[in-house]
């Protein structure tokens, strides 16, 4: 079976070691009253840089704190590379499982977005957005291994 779009089975051990650290750390400080803007300020080119009470700039340099820019790549390519990495024994039932969990984590994620956009308002919706941008890589990942739990555990039942 082909398998065009996926990583070799090794990618997966590199997304948990940049996932676990990156998920906690970013968890820690969306959550707390870290200022993570101040922590390891570079200057950065920025395409499109707004403030408060300032004018919109264009392809300019900044100084920012990239410490919440690092955890947002650090987890988004950790969640790929876990969910879209080859299984020990990729073949057309796992690609099957591996079509419904995204479909699954796809309308989940939606489903909750909708219910979001409801019932929370002012900043916390921000917050929303913010968790949104990894919600359905996560939902996905969750889905797909217990699914495949299921499914080893269904083999080993059978033996």
């Amino acid at each position: 079976m082909k398998t065009h779009f996926l990583f070799p089975n090794q990618f997966k051990t590199i997304g948990w070691i940049l996932f676990i650290p990156s998920f906690i750390a970013g968890t820690f400080l969306l959550f707390s009253d870290f200022d993570f803007d101040r922590n390891y300020e570079i200057q950065v080119f920025a395409f499109l840089n707004d403030t408060i009470l300032s004018d919109i700039k264009y392809c300019t340099i900044i100084k920012n704190g990239i410490l919440d820019e690092f955890l947002v790549i650090s987890i988004i390519t950790g969640a790929v590379f876990i969910g879209f990495s080859k299984t020990k024994n990729e073949d057309e039932f796992i690609s099957k499982i591996r079509y419904e969990s995204l479909v699954w984590a796809t309308y989940l994620n939606l489903g909750l977005m909708i219910l979001s956009t409801l019932f929370i308002y002012g900043f916390s919706y921000f917050n929303v957005l913010i968790i949104n941008i990894f919600a359905m890589l996560i939902f996905f990942i969750i889905r797909f291994h217990f699914m495949i739990f299921k499914l080893n555990k269904s083999f080993s039942d059978d033996e």
